[in-house]
């Protein structure tokens, strides 16, 4: 009788296409035995058929869900199937049904060493997403002038309406809305008062300028404050270090002109600090040179472009005929 036959693991092993068609003879006039659909699904796993193992698996454990051979036959295809997950779960129920199968040990220490595997690949790549979705953070620098504090933020083509900039006396506030969908953010607790209401920003293509009125024209030591009230430094010529150690003083006062900016008309001050600036980053190592002595030298006052008159003498300090040099550095 078809109740009387067996198909050991041996059979099975010897020529998995043979066992299958007598298996499912078997099981045609026997459908509801768990232990052939048990070897079934071994059958099917050696020829590679995981979800086929997988369903007769599943129906093995439904007509006896006490056989622990049904889990072991389930999570060895679902292994080879990759989800680990799942057949480790199917090897612990089944080890929890028979502990003395230490096949189910072994299956359990391979899956979880594959979900280990799997879950380091998974954060690998979370993180070269990461790293390649991740915009460039944005920068941003200043210098300053005699009566401005320029806050140069490096963002390219912001929407213009989008900008917002709110100015203190002691401080700036700026919001910019980045093409990545990001907002960038400002807050800085300035050194030294400003005047707000003549403090402005324009959104040019590759930048936002900020430009912060002085409320008195002194030389700024740095951008921000340490939360109490500074002692007030104006320029002092016998501070100022010697012309080799005051390259890049005027460097930062100095910024590339773009082509927008180029065409700005500008008025006074403002249009004058222009052409020092263009005249600057257009000029020579040796007209550099003399604008950076010249400049240093004299506090300010003076800012030659002739390297053959400036670069053999000190450059005294020299207010315009109108104003009058203080003792602190500053002419008023």
């Amino acid at each position: 009788m078809a109740a009387e036959r067996s198909f050991p693991d041996s059979f099975i092993d010897e020529d998995p296409q043979k066992a299958l068609e007598e298996l499912n003879e078997a099981l045609e006039a026997s459908s509801d035995n768990a232990q052939w659909l048990c070897q079934r699904a071994y059958a099917h796993i050696l020829v590679k058929n995981y979800s086929l193992a997988i369903d007769d698996a599943k129906r093995a454990s439904h007509l006896k869900p006490n056989l622990p051979l049904a889990f072991l036959r389930r999570g060895i295809a679902e292994y080879h199937l990759t989800q680990y997950e799942s057949s480790h779960a199917a090897f612990t129920q089944g080890l929890q049904l028979d502990s003395s199968d230490k096949s189910f040990q072994i299956w359990i220490q391979r899956s979880e060493e594959m979900i280990g595997k799997q879950q380091s690949q998974k954060d690998s790549s979370d993180r070269t997403d990461q790293q390649t979705t991740t915009p460039p953070p944005v920068k941003y620098d200043w210098y300053q002038t005699e009566s401005q504090v320029i806050v140069t933020i490096m963002a390219k083509n912001v929407p213009k309406d989008g900008v917002s900039v709110n100015f203190a006396e002691r401080g700036l506030s700026a919001t910019v809305p980045l093409t990545s969908g990001d907002n960038f953010s400002l807050d800085l607790h300035l050194l030294h008062p400003i005047v707000s209401q003549q403090s402005t920003f324009k959104v040019l293509t590759t930048k936002v300028e900020i430009k912060m009125k002085k409320m008195e024209a002194i030389r700024w030591e740095k951008l921000e404050g340490e939360g109490q009230e500074p002692t007030i430094k104006h320029f002092n010529p016998n501070e100022i270090p010697s012309s080799s150690q005051s390259v890049g003083k005027w460097d930062k006062m100095v910024v590339d002109i773009s082509e927008e900016e180029k065409q700005e008309k500008l008025e006074g001050d403002a249009a004058l600090n222009k052409l020092f600036q263009q005249i600057y980053s257009d000029g020579s190592d040796e007209v550099k040179r003399a604008m950076n002595k010249s400049f240093m030298e004299s506090g300010g006052t003076v800012l030659s472009t002739n390297w053959t008159d400036v670069g053999k003498r000190n450059v005294d300090i020299s207010p315009p005929d109108d104003a009058e040099f203080k003792n602190g550095g500053h002419c008023s």
